[in-house]
């Protein structure tokens, strides 16, 4: 099974617009077709975004069917605990626990909105593809 980690900003996409690669891609993993990484950073980050009712407001997605959503998907998580900061330094030093979760839970993917700021970076994890969602759909399909 593909092992990835989803950044904050690929799961808040994903809902809220329907038909949407970020949309695909959470069908994709409630289906078990991809198995998301989550561990303690990442969780309450997913936790903290979905609690900000401004950021829904143009969202067809009620606040309940968010919820049951990412209790659904968070069902789908294999669970990682960090043990070892790596501390890749990244761009924005706020998104190092996705890395160091990637790392940790042996991550064939990082998925985000904004690769930039994880190609440049001190340490380097090349058995970590890092993608956006419409790369990471386009290569399985290509793959099938």
């Amino acid at each position: 099974m593909i092992t990835a980690v989803i950044d904050t900003n690929v799961f808040i996409s994903a809902l809220m617009k329907a038909d949407t690669a970020p949309r695909a891609l959470l069908r994709r993993c409630l289906l078990g077709q991809v198995q998301p990484l989550i561990g303690n950073a990442l969780y309450s980050e997913y936790e903290d975004i979905m609690a900000r009712e401004h950021v829904f407001t143009t969202s067809a997605v009620t606040a309940d069917e968010r919820e049951a959503l990412f209790d659904a998907f968070v069902s789908q998580c294999q669970w990682v605990n960090i043990y070892y900061r790596w501390r890749p330094n990244l761009r924005d030093e706020a998104d190092n626990h996705l890395m160091e979760l990637a790392v940790a839970g042996n991550a064939q993917w990082l998925i985000t909105g904004n690769t930039r700021d994880f190609r440049q970076h001190e340490l380097q994890f090349p058995e970590i593809r890092i993608a956006t969602v419409t790369e990471f759909l386009q290569t399985l399909q290509e793959a099938n």
